[in-house]
């Protein structure tokens, strides 16, 4: 019988390779896209029975490729998004799995570097000091007793959960069903966000971007939001219409907003670009899509994609599988 064939199409480090060999074993053959060159590249592109990639980001894997997979099964992702998966070109049969919390936990961390550091104007102060000014007499917020909206309260949002507890913060979430969970004061839907908004000190949004999901706040939505309250994304930049961002904060200067996922980034759209000068505002604070870049997070979001890619080898349920009627037409798919 022969062994299925598991083809990677970014370059692992020596511990991930290790890390691979050891949760495959003797599960599937194991080879990587980069290796592989003429008659070899199109034998193992027609035997591979899963994918493993990062994103699917442009540059990964060439349409050449994605046409040459005629016996593939699974595409396993590393990473959350999914929205450069060309669902149009991948055959229906195929199954597509996310990596959904694969880094919940340093994201987690970065939602509220960024959320304190605006909550206790840190930047600003820090700037007016090197300036030469000590003025003490501004008041910061006060986490404890408020209250942290979490929109896409799935692995991601479980681990700012338990942040924002951690702070003494009440705890409400949005997901696909509206089903409580111990870790959230309350729960909703998408069809309840509008009336839970006016309720949050601290917005975050960490869906997935899909059909449904973009522009999901958009100029209603920034309006329902408390003029002093504090709105991260970590989701994806279309999940937030630019325009209407910009203008609301331009409006509101108490209306404070931290970033870590673009409209347009180089890795997917070949350039970092704004349509609108968010950048020049005061009441921003930017990163560029680092909050899962942690030397510690090398291996444990790779184990949780290969046992997924293990349990489906072995004919048992996966976890993160996507729904692709949610990403067909998704701009830049």
């Amino acid at each position: 019988m022969t062994m299925p064939h598991v083809l990677c199409t970014f370059n692992p480090s020596p511990e991930q390779m290790k890390l691979a060999g050891e949760v495959l074993g003797s599960l599937a053959d194991f080879s990587l896209l980069s290796d592989l060159r003429g008659d070899s590249r199109k034998r193992v592109l027609e035997e591979a029975s899963v994918l493993l990639c990062e994103s699917f980001a442009p540059g990964e894997i060439t349409a050449a490729d994605v046409a040459s997979l005629s016996h593939l099964e699974l595409i396993q992702l590393l990473f959350a998004g999914a929205d450069n998966v060309p669902f149009t070109r991948i055959p229906e049969h195929v199954t597509v799995a996310s990596n959904a919390g694969g880094f919940a936990e340093p994201l987690a961390e970065h939602v509220f570097a960024l959320a304190l550091a605006l909550g206790k104007k840190l930047f600003p102060l820090h700037q007016r000091m090197k300036e030469g000014f000590f003025d003490s007499s501004e008041e910061s917020l006060f986490f404890a007793g408020k209250v942290c909206g979490i929109i896409g309260y799935g692995g991601n949002g479980r681990a700012i959960g338990r942040l924002a507890k951690a702070l003494g913060m009440r705890v409400e979430g949005i997901n696909r069903t509206g089903n409580s969970e111990s870790s959230c004061d309350a729960m909703g839907t998408l069809e309840d966000l509008s009336r839970m908004l006016s309720c949050w000190d601290l917005v975050v949004l960490t869906l997935p971007l899909t059909k449904e999901t973009r522009h999901i706040i958009a100029g209603e939505e920034l309006e329902r939001m408390k003029d002093n309250a504090i709105f991260i994304n970590v989701g994806r930049g279309a999940l937030v219409d630019q325009k209407a961002l910009y203008q609301h904060m331009k409006k509101h200067p108490e209306f404070l907003v931290g970033i870590d996922t673009w409209w347009s980034e180089p890795a997917h759209h070949g350039a970092f670009h704004l349509e609108y000068p968010l950048l020049e505002l005061p009441n921003i604070l930017a990163s560029p899509h680092r909050a899962d870049h942690v030397r510690e997070m090398e291996l444990h979001p790779l184990r949780k994609a290969l046992e997924n890619i293990a349990a489906h080898l072995q004919g048992n349920p996966l976890k993160g599988l996507l729904r692709r009627e949610e990403y067909l037409g998704v701009p830049g798919e």
